[in-house]
């Protein structure tokens, strides 16, 4: 990758999303040929948070285009963690449905591991389950959280074999940081998780081949941290105010990602934008995720 000039390509998650859509869409269509199986997904939504409500109504309508059985339920803000514990039980117990997305965050007052917990690990689509980041970290099949997992068919598919490369994921949750950093793994890169607290950051960050940033501070990495011809994948969603100060007076924002992109194209050897990248790819892979949980439970993969 040294050898690689500078000129950053662009890694376009909707190209990506919209391919991995298609093939999502012919494996149903195969499924419900050849095995009368169609997978169906549940996402329950608590509370009336517009941005859910954005993201819920994507989801469903992504699966119904693919052809999948879709569900949403709606539960309002006031719904006791008994009643939603017992619509995931209902929802564990229906053979119609292959994967439960509980929409997060949840309201004040649920205790959202436990709701994880609830879900059955087959059909934890999200991959949170312990049960699933158990299998993952093991490096057996698991369900594997959709971000970390987009991350990943857009690096193979742009840079291709990644064995032996650098890899430096900045975060370390258990949404992004950790999953992707084990997949990277996986893949034989040699890894390294790095964050906020890292003596000497930008030094870290100059020795990766891959550079993945997950830490939610608006534009922190510079072009500066980038070694030359590396693969920035940036997961990064920060809202922050139009640098146009009448925009700016007027309260309007702008969405930009954890790298500062304008500065790190110059560098890159490729380059996800914000938006544009990463975010487009996770509703594909929770298509992808519940074909493969609905395979999984007919005994099919």
């Amino acid at each position: 990758m040294a050898d690689i000039a500078p000129a950053a390509k662009i890694i376009d998650g909707k190209v990506y999303a919209e391919r991995l859509r298609e093939q999502v869409a012919r494996e149903v269509t195969r499924l419900r040929a050849d095995y009368n199986l169609q997978p169906g997904l549940a996402v329950v939504l608590v509370g009336d948070d517009a941005a859910s409500q954005i993201y819920v109504r994507s989801k469903g309508e992504h699966s119904l285009a693919v052809g999948m059985h879709s569900v949403t339920h709606r539960l309002p803000a006031d719904v006791s963690q008994v009643e939603l514990l017992r619509l995931v039980g209902e929802l564990n117990a229906d053979p119609a449905i292959h994967g439960i997305l509980v929409q997060l965050p949840l309201p004040k007052g649920f205790d959202e591991q436990a709701v994880i917990a609830a879900i059955s690990p087959d059909k934890d689509v999200d991959g949170l389950h312990v049960v699933n980041a158990g299998r993952l970290a093991n490096g057996v099949p698991a369900l594997t959280p959709c971000t970390p997992l987009g991350c990943m068919i857009m690096l193979r598919e742009a840079v291709g074999d990644l064995s032996g490369l650098r890899a430096v994921v900045v975060g370390r949750s258990v949404l992004v940081g950790r999953p992707i950093a084990q997949l990277l793994l996986q893949a034989d890169c040699t890894v390294t998780i790095a964050h906020s607290r890292t003596r000497d950051l930008p030094a870290v960050c100059r020795e990766a081949d891959i550079l993945v940033a997950a830490v939610g501070r608006p534009r922190m990495i510079r072009g500066d941290w980038i070694k030359p011809g590396a693969a920035v994948i940036d997961v990064g969603i920060n809202r922050v105010p139009f640098d146009d100060p009448i925009k700016a007076a007027a309260g309007r924002t702008k969405v930009v990602g954890d790298v500062h992109y304008k500065e790190a194209s110059q560098v890159a050897g490729w380059i996800t934008p914000v938006p544009g990248g990463v975010g487009l790819m996770t509703v594909a892979v929770l298509l992808q995720n519940t074909v493969t949980a609905a395979k999984r439970i007919a005994g099919l993969d």
